[in-house]
């Protein structure tokens, strides 16, 4: 019927109304249970209502998208608006529609400036409410007024007590299958808040979801909450198929809408999107239902990148994750863990897989059909639940979901038909697919919208909000908008509300048909796990931190040995031994010998070393070169070289301790040990060598050396010089080794020595050869003539520290080896008693807490279990306790559970819940997990 003449119609009622109706004035407040455009979700309390049937009024395509809205109001408007005539009431109708349009939008974004936490949202919300609210029950108010005044045609009364009875769009059927109600129209109570947003209902209160119905709901959450942990741990035990339950497999081809079924679910636009293939690897999704929670977040166990709230960032990572499979392999089975807590969503598991193709692209290789279709018949096996996505506007004889199901599942025992773009065909059609028999799927077909409502153009735009209210109210206008088709009469199944309540069902039910079996296998891994434990480790515990707490404890013990061993005595002795080769380096510059380069006669000596003992003690030149060989040791940087010697030291028994500790096998703790004593020296090796340096400045000037310690420095240089003798012997030996003989080694020096004397003369310099030998043989020539004169020299000199002339300190410069190593004497007293103080006591006290901060108190338990698994043996004890620990956890699990089911059967009987069990052959059969 039109506007013109249902305007016609009502004229004369309305005209007869205003004759007999007494003066009466109207009321104008705000109700608590009245709608609005931010109507409150748990204040409403609404009949259910119906929508008009076509043909009743002109505006009946207009899709009723609240329970309460202007356009509920729209055909009471009429009567109000008859007396104007059909032109003026039309244009007040079409500006209260786009008033209605711009309201819904208006109620989408601030809903997510509320998810955000803004205050100045809080506000104009009230404000928006209060107004929307006074319009409602001012219009209300006087449509029953007029109502009741008026005489009303029957067919009129009929209508609008239709009207009346309707829910406002949102209509409830009788249970589907596994008690999920046909279109989630009604709402939970207060006391079932919780379950309400897990699957999906609007809180208007409506009567007809009892205490029972609510218990049902929450015992059925808190059961499927705690099968899904059981499940984590499962998966966390591993190395068994057994030691698994079932999830729920989404698959379908990629323009099927799987993504925008998954996003629905959850609420949030997150997974990646591409022109090209961009889900490349299984996303193994787990939504855990937190009522309390205020904030919706995700995690990536595996990554470790904490709460992420803002789901664009899920959705790059997830884009990149999958974009890092090389283009040449192009899909992989390494899954993706990803877990999204909301209090929006219900407890499922789901497993997303890469959408099957038909044919592959230029960029992608050959096989990327047979090897997706590998992968999705690995995750489709028994005993995983299958999510089949599949396109209204295809044949279900082409879809590839189905045809993939029906090869591991040929009765669709375990297998949800999902038909997604339904309002992309004829209402009609859509009915005809979700009762389909040809393919009949025991758990049936649902039927979905999931397309987001585009909000471009409008007054407000929607952001990163939860699409889930949105995603509702446009399939809620859909499907109310046919109800011969989708009403509750109809036994079909639709709404991603209806589905999110089935998946939990089905999931609830499938776990439970599972566990005895995995409760059996849990046992005997645990009677493997214990035996091995027993025979193998003799029952002894052991954690990566008690491991790491024995390891730390047994090197400090073993460095608490080494400095007691190490002090001042041993740092001496390095000092001497240091000093020691400067003065032989000294004398070697200033007195003897020095290695030559050519064949060249060499200079004459002016003063030759031979002639020392029978010189004048008044020839400057052997003041000269005794003075400045002092002046050379004290200014060497003495701070600097004692502080070197002493920390290289250090170092080097620190690492000889690593090697011989648990930390060998250990490049973290070893890394961690080694920088600890590097950084510890390295400070302070910058204050003590400056110190020590001016310790060690007046013997820089002027140095007395006493009788004691010119006879306890004539005794030490002259062992220096029996061992540089020694050396210099054994050098010339393996010359010797080198040239092929004594023998032939004596005439090439021979040879050299009668060209450096003059008797034998040679064109240039005899470095490429001559006398018939090779340069390689001369060199080794030149190296044994070297060292022949420097035995010579350390005897001589030997022979001249021995006499009674070195025996006085008068005399130092003719004994100047006495009188240098009485100097480096003096220099060493003063360094490694510095030293001691300063350096190694501050060492031995800093090192072992410096320790105890890298390798304890300041590790992550993720360092900490890094470190224990360095090792191949304490990996492998760790796996078998870890491994017996779960086991054992699980079964604990496992029996909360059961009494949680004991629980669920003492509990009220469950009318949705038998109504399943019937369709399902489960007549009788009750709960029975284990």
């Amino acid at each position: 019927m039109s506007g013109r003449l249902l305007s016609a119609r009502l004229a004369p009622l309305a005209r007869r109304a205003q004759l007999f109706a007494p003066p009466r004035r109207f009321t104008h407040g705000l109700s608590s249970n009245a709608g609005g455009l931010l109507r409150s979700e748990s204040g409403l309390r609404t009949s259910r209502l119906r929508t008009w049937p076509p043909g009743a009024y002109s505006l009946h395509n207009v899709p009723a998208v609240r329970t309460i809205s202007f356009v509920r109001i729209l055909p009471k408007l009429f009567q109000k608006f008859a007396t104007l005539g059909a032109v003026g009431g039309a244009t007040i109708v079409g500006g209260l529609v786009y008033l209605q349009n711009q309201a819904i939008k208006g109620v989408d974004w601030a809903s997510n400036i509320l998810n955000n936490g803004k205050d100045l949202a809080t506000g104009t919300a009230g404000t928006l409410f209060e107004g929307a609210n006074g319009i409602y029950q001012q219009t209300r108010d006087g449509w029953n007024k007029t109502k009741a005044d008026l005489e009303l045609p029957e067919w009129l009364q009929n209508l609008l007590k239709a009207d009346e009875t309707s829910g406002g769009g949102e209509q409830e059927g009788p249970s589907g299958p596994e008690g999920s109600p046909k279109q989630s129209g009604s709402g939970a109570a207060a006391a079932g808040g919780a379950s309400a947003a897990a699957f999906g209902y609007e809180q208007s209160g409506d009567d007809d979801r009892s205490d029972e119905k609510i218990a049902r709901d929450e015992q059925m959450m808190m059961l499927t909450k705690k099968m899904i942990e059981i499940r984590g741990l499962l998966q966390t035990v591993g190395q068994s198929d057994q030691l698994t339950l079932p999830s729920i497999v989404v698959i379908g081809s990629q323009s099927s809408g799987k993504s925008s079924v998954l996003e629905a679910i959850v609420g949030h636009e997150f997974l990646p999107k591409g022109s090209n293939m961009v889900t490349r690897r299984p996303i193994e999704l787990t939504l855990v239902n937190t009522p309390e929670a205020k904030a919706e977040y995700g995690e990536f166990p595996a990554l470790g990148l904490g709460k992420i709230t803002d789901f664009s960032q899920i959705q790059k990572t997830l884009t990149d994750l999958n974009l890092a499979v090389p283009a040449e392999q192009c899909v992989t089975d390494d899954p993706i863990q990803l877990r999204i807590y909301s209090p929006n969503v219900p407890d499922l598991s789901l497993i997303d897989l890469p959408g099957y193709i038909q044919v592959a692209g230029r960029d992608q290789p050959i096989e990327l059909k047979e090897k997706i279709a590998e992968l999705c018949n690995k995750y489709i096996q028994p005993p995983n639940v299958i999510l089949a996505i599949s396109a209204a506007d295809v044949d279900l004889a082409n879809s590839t979901a189905l045809r993939a199901s029906r090869k591991v599942d040929p009765r669709g025992e375990r297998t949800i038909g999902v038909i997604t773009k339904m309002d992309l065909v004829d209402a009609a059609r859509g009915a005809d697919l979700l009762t389909d028999r040809k393919y009949a799927l025991r758990l049936g077909y649902v039927g979905v919208v999931c397309r987001v409502p585009q909000t471009t153009g409008g007054l407000f735009t929607r952001g990163n909000g939860n699409i889930q209210k949105a995603i509702t109210r446009n399939e809620n206008a859909y499907f109310s908008s046919h109800p011969l088709e989708f009403g509750p009469e109809t036994d079909v199944d639709v709404g991603t509300n209806n589905l999110r309540k089935k998946l939990m069902y089905v999931l609830e039910n499938t776990m439970a048909s599972s566990l005895k079996t995995t409760s059996e296998a849990i046992q005997r891994e645990l009677a493997e796990a214990t035996y091995e434990f027993k025979v193998q480790y003799n029952d002894r515990p052991l954690s990566a931190e008690s491991y790491l707490a024995e390891s730390l404890d047994a090197f400090k013990h073993s460095f608490k040995d080494f400095s007691e061993h190490f002090g001042r005595p041993q740092v001496r002795e390095m000092l001497k031994h240091e000093l020691d080769q400067q003065v032989l380096t000294l004398l070697a510059q200033r007195y003897w010998n020095r290695p030559f380069d050519d064949l060249q006669p060499p200079l004459p000596e002016t003063d030759p070393l031979i002639e020392l003992p029978k010189a004048d003690p008044d020839n400057p030149l052997w003041h000269l070169k005794l003075d400045a060989s002092s002046s050379s040791l004290t200014k060497l940087g003495i701070g600097r070289l004692a502080t070197t010697v002493v920390a290289s030291s250090l170092q080097a028994h620190v690492d000889h301790l690593i090697a011989n500790s648990t930390f060998a096998a250990h490049p973290f703790a070893r890394q961690a040990i080694t920088e600890a004593s590097t950084s510890i020296l390295r400070e302070l090796s910058y204050d003590i060598s400056d110190e020590l340096e001016i310790c060690i400045k007046p013997y820089k000037y002027r140095i007395e050396v006493e009788d004691h310690e010119w006879t306890k420095g004539r005794e030490s240089v002259t062992a220096v010089l029996k061992e540089e003798l020694l050396m210099c012997e054994n050098a010339v030996k393996q010359v010797e080794n080198e040239v092929g003989g004594r023998k032939k080694l004596k005439d090439v020096m021979g040879f050299i020595d009668r060209v450096r004397n003059g008797q034998v003369v040679i064109e240039g310099s005899g470095i490429g050869g001559a006398g018939g030998f090779s340069a390689a043989l001369l060199e080794k020539g030149r190296e044994g003539v070297f060292l022949r004169d420097r035995v010579d020299v350390l005897k001589m000199r030997l022979m001249a520290i021995k006499s009674k002339q070195c025996a006085n300190k008068k005399n130092k410069y003719y004994c100047p080896e006495v009188f240098l190593d009485a100097v480096a004497d003096k220099l060493t007293t003063t360094a490694d008693l510095f030293l001691d103080a300063e350096l190694l006591s501050k060492f031995y006290y800093v090192f072992p807490r410096e320790l105890e901060a890298r390798l304890g108190r300041n590790l992550s338990q993720a360092e900490i279990e890094r470190f224990a698994r360095e090792d191949p043996k304490i990996r492998r004890h760790l796996d078998v306790v870890r491994r017996k620990d779960l086991l054992e956890h699980v079964l604990k699990e496992m029996e909360s559970l059961r009494q949680l089911e004991a629980r669920e059967k003492r509990g009220i009987t469950r009318p949705s819940e038998r109504g399943f069990r019937e369709r399902d052959g489960q007549r009788g059969r009750g709960w029975g997990l284990f």
